[in-house]
């Protein structure tokens, strides 16, 4: 029988997105995880993964009226414990999005825009939607002991655009480069789905689970 490693990692359930996938990985791979939307629970965690899948506003609408801004700014931003934001999760992180009107949590220097490829499209589609690769920008925990032929899943018409390089830690090609990882000190993000990535995205969560 499985022992779980205890750690109080949080996977924030703000309404958008089934959550149990990422759940049930973390378990798989031998830690102990809970969703949750009880700000008391997520005040004592030891790690977050905010994910999601749907709008911009929805997102920023759903943490404000559930009262989750001030315990996921003073755990982030005070208490400097990592957080991983995934899709959604990842582009709410940014100042504001082309998707809405809402702003957004403002971690990083970044807008959300939706890809666009001019007279360059051919059979470029929108949204991004299957199996790619993932260009490592600069060597970080979050990457470590990867397959040699590691590629994730994408379903994304939104990405980030980073005012700061040093915040990229991977990007992607579809039309062009996108960053679809970042890191801002113990923020951390991806653009893709660990939870539908088979073995590359389980030790993407493994790697998360084992950061300090």
């Amino acid at each position: 029988m499985m022992v779980l490693k205890r750690q109080k990692i949080i996977i924030v359930n703000y309404g958008m997105g089934n959550l149990g996938s990422i759940h049930n990985m973390l378990r798989y791979i031998g830690y102990e995880a809970s969703i949750s939307a009880d700000t008391d629970e997520i005040m004592g965690a030891d790690k977050l993964i905010l994910s999601g899948v749907g709008s911009f506003d929805g997102g920023m609408k759903n943490l404000n009226e559930g009262g989750f801004l001030f315990p996921l700014e003073k755990k982030v931003l005070d208490d400097k414990i990592p957080v991983l934001g995934i899709c959604l999760g990842m582009q709410l992180f940014s100042k504001r999005s082309e998707e809405g009107r809402l702003p957004g949590l403002g971690w990083l220097n970044a807008e959300t825009v939706r890809f666009s490829f001019g007279d360059n499209a051919g059979n470029l589609k929108i949204p991004h939607m299957g199996w790619n690769t993932v260009t490592i920008e600069k060597n970080d925990p979050l990457f470590n002991r990867m397959p040699d032929d590691f590629r994730f899943y994408f379903v994304h018409s939104f990405h980030l655009l980073c005012a700061n390089e040093e915040d990229i830690l991977g990007c992607t090609f579809h039309g062009y480069k996108f960053a679809s990882a970042i890191i801002k000190g113990n923020i951390y993000g991806v653009q893709f789905h660990p939870e539908k990535s088979h073995r590359f995205g389980m030790q993407i969560l493994r790697n998360f689970a084992e950061l300090i």
